[in-house]
């Protein structure tokens, strides 16, 4: 059973999260030939505070970026 888990930053809505379970277990079915029930889809938000990259954090990296606009 192929378990799919998206993690992303919050903020999509609920229409966008249903298409993106659906396009992940679709394009799923069609690669690995399997049925839609055995697919299994996890979307967790991260807050930005919590993802790094590069040694600093995504939300300092937003500021840093709302602050030169």
């Amino acid at each position: 059973m192929p378990n799919i888990t998206v993690q992303m930053f919050p903020g999509r809505t609920v229409e966008k999260r249903r298409e993106l379970i659906a396009e992940l277990t679709k394009t799923t079915c069609a690669v690995l030939g399997c049925s839609p029930g055995a697919v299994t889809v996890m979307l967790q938000d991260v807050d930005p505070i919590n993802w790094g990259e590069a040694g600093e954090t995504y939300a300092d990296r937003m500021a840093a970026k709302k602050a030169e606009t």
